[in-house]
């Protein structure tokens, strides 16, 4: 029997670790002479984003992304806001000064 590589495998494994996510976890315990030296506790989480959200495993990180959003927008809004005002009163201004010297029988 002759092995046989299976795309549809890898494709499926990858759908069911984003979607459904996967935890690793291992202890690692270095020792010399039966004494130990070292301890490694390893945690890794593997899933897409939306599972790691659902399961609040990327709360901050969430969060602090949803706030930066929301600082740039009212950012955006306020350079918006700024450039307007600003175009109306330098396209309106010599209007005003216009009007203010007709009013005043200047011209």
């Amino acid at each position: 029997m002759r092995p046989q590589k299976d795309e549809e495998a890898l494709v499926d494994v990858l759908d069911v670790l984003l979607r459904d996510g996967a935890i690793l976890r291992a202890d690692v315990i270095v020792s010399v002479a039966e004494i130990p030296l070292v301890g490694i506790k390893l945690t890794a989480a593997i899933a897409g984003m939306e599972t790691m959200n659902e399961y609040g495993l990327f709360e901050e990180w969430d969060i602090e992304r949803r706030r930066s959003a929301v600082t740039r927008r009212q950012h955006r809004r306020e350079r918006n806001r700024n450039t307007a005002d600003h175009d109306r009163v330098a396209g309106g201004g010599s209007q005003i000064s216009d009007q203010a010297r007709t009013e005043d029988g200047s011209e």
